[in-house]
C-alpha cells in the first residue's frame, strides 16, 4: 500500500513538474537546460525527464549547441518551446463587423482579419460572413480552440446567446454550432464586453489593478467588472448590463429597439439627435474630435448623463479604474475631461478614468486569453498525463543522450 502511494505521489510530482517546466519555456524565447532547472528550482534529472516527455509531444525543441571558444567542455544547448505547433482562434461579431484573430500557442498574433456589416445584414449573414472568413484565415492550420466573443446576454452552460436586442438573428446556437460544423477543435462562446475586459488586462495598458469596471459604449452600453482579480459574471452571467440602469428620475422613455433606459439616454442614436446633424454615429464622432460645435454640445450632454452612471458604479463598487471602450473611446481625453468635470460635484470620491488601449480589437484579445487558458487547462493536461504514465514505465537510464537533453553543458 505504502509503494502504491509513493508511484501515485512521484506520478503527480513529475506531472507538476512538467508544468512548470512547460510554462516558463512559454514565457521565454529560449534557454539552457541548466538555466531552465534553475528557474524552476528543479533538479536537472527532473527537467530532463520533463523535456524528454515535451519533445515527444511535439511542444519543445533542442537547438544545436552553441560553441565559444572561450569556454571549456562541451557547449551548451538550448531548448524552447515550439509555440508553433498549434494555433488558436479568437473571433467576434457585432453589428458592424467580424474580427478574427489567429495566434500560435504563446499569444503571439500571427494574423488577422475584419470584415464590416451592412446595417442592414442579418444575423444568419453576419454569420455566414464570420464563418468565410474563419475559413480563410484558417486555411491549413491547426487550430487547437477557438473562442468567440458576441454581443448580449450568453448562456455559458448552454453555449446559446439568450437574449441579443441589437441583432435578434444572433440569438440561439447558430454561431457555435456554424463554427463547429467548420472547425474541428472545441468553440466557446462568451459575451463580448466581458472578453474585451479580459483582453484589455492582458494586452492593453498594462492595467493590472485588482478592481476594473471597463465600460463599452456605443449604441449599447455594457461593462465588464473585475474584482480582487477576476472577472465576476453574476448569478446569470450579466452582470454589468448596465444599460439598463434606470436613472430617468420618473421620466418614461421606450425604445422599438429594445435599449435599456441608460443606453437609450447616452447611446449612439441618443447622440445624433442631440448633435441635429443628418449623419452617422461615427461621423458625429469624427465632428467631435474636429471640434464641431454641435458634436462638442451633444456628447458634453451625454457625458454628464454618463457620469450618472460612473458615480452608480463608485458607489456600489468603488473600483480602482473605470475604462471606456466601444466606439466613444475615440473621443479620447476630452471625453474624460467631460466625464470628470461632471463628477467633480459627488461628495464619493470617484475612480479614475482612462480609455481603451485596444479599441475594437479588445474583443478578439480576450477571446485569444480564454483559448490560452483552455488549453492550459485541458490540451497540456494530457502532456502531464504521458509524463506519468511514462514515469511508471520506469526511470531515464543514467546517462542520457546529450543531443537530446544537453546534460554535457559547461559550467565555466
Amino acid at each position: 500500500m505504502m509503494d502504491e502511494l509513493v508511484a501515485v505521489g512521484t506520478e503527480l510530482m513529475r506531472g507538476i513538474n512538467a508544468d512548470a517546466v512547460l510554462r516558463q519555456l512559454r514565457a521565454e524565447p529560449s534557454m539552457t537546460v541548466s538555466a531552465l532547472a534553475k528557474k524552476v528550482g528543479l533538479s536537472r534529472q527532473a527537467v530532463t525527464r520533463s523535456l524528454v516527455a515535451l519533445e515527444a509531444e511535439g511542444l519543445v525543441e533542442f537547438s544545436a549547441p552553441e560553441r565559444n571558444a572561450a569556454k571549456v567542455g562541451r557547449p551548451a544547448q538550448r531548448v524552447r518551446f515550439r509555440a508553433e505547433s498549434g494555433r488558436l482562434l479568437g473571433l467576434s461579431i457585432s453589428p458592424q463587423d467580424v474580427r478574427v484573430a489567429v495566434s500560435d500557442l504563446a499569444g503571439a498574433i500571427v494574423a488577422t482579419s475584419t470584415v464590416q456589416l451592412d446595417a442592414g445584414t442579418s444575423g444568419a449573414d453576419g454569420v455566414e460572413v464570420l464563418v468565410a472568413t474563419v475559413q480563410q484565415a484558417t486555411k491549413d492550420a491547426d487550430i487547437w480552440f477557438a473562442t468567440v466573443g458576441a454581443p448580449g446576454i450568453v448562456d455559458l452552460d448552454a453555449q446559446v446567446i439568450k437574449l441579443i436586442p441589437s441583432k435578434p438573428g444572433l440569438a440561439g446556437d447558430i454561431v457555435v454550432r456554424r463554427l463547429s460544423e467548420v472547425l474541428t477543435c472545441p468553440v466557446h462562446l462568451d459575451n463580448d464586453v466581458k472578453l474585451a475586459t479580459q483582453g484589455e488586462r492582458w494586452r492593453g495598458a498594462q492595467r493590472r489593478e485588482d478592481s476594473v469596471v471597463m465600460i463599452h459604449w456605443g449604441e449599447r452600453v455594457g461593462a465588464g467588472i473585475v474584482l480582487q482579480g477576476e472577472l465576476y459574471r453574476g448569478a446569470s452571467n450579466d452582470s454589468g448590463d448596465i444599460g439598463f440602469l434606470d436613472l430617468l428620475a420618473g421620466e418614461t422613455r421606450t425604445n422599438p429597439d429594445g435599449l435599456g433606459p441608460f443606453e437609450d439616454w447616452v447611446g449612439a442614436d441618443e447622440i445624433v439627435r442631440l448633435s441635429g446633424l443628418q449623419t452617422t454615429f461615427e461621423e458625429v464622432l469624427d465632428a467631435y474630435v474636429a471640434g464641431h460645435p454641435a458634436a462638442v454640445g451633444a456628447i458634453e450632454t451625454v457625458a454628464g448623463r454618463f457620469a450618472k452612471g460612473v458615480a452608480a458604479i463608485r458607489s456600489i463598487l468603488d473600483p480602482q479604474l473605470v475604462v471606456i471602450g466601444g466606439p466613444m473611446a475615440r473621443c479620447g481625453e476630452p471625453l474624460l475631461e467631460a466625464i470628470r468635470r461632471h463628477l467633480d460635484s459627488q461628495a464619493l470620491n470617484q475612480p479614475p478614468l482612462a480609455v481603451s488601449s485596444l479599441g475594437d480589437d479588445a474583443v478578439v484579445y480576450g477571446a485569444l486569453h480564454h483559448c490560452l487558458a483552455e488549453i492550459e487547462r485541458t490540451r497540456f493536461e494530457r502532456v502531464r498525463s504521458s509524463i506519468r504514465r511514462a514515469a511508471a514505465r520506469g526511470p531515464l537510464p543514467a546517462e542520457a543522450p546529450p543531443a537530446a537533453i544537453g546534460e554535457g553543458e559547461s559550467h565555466a
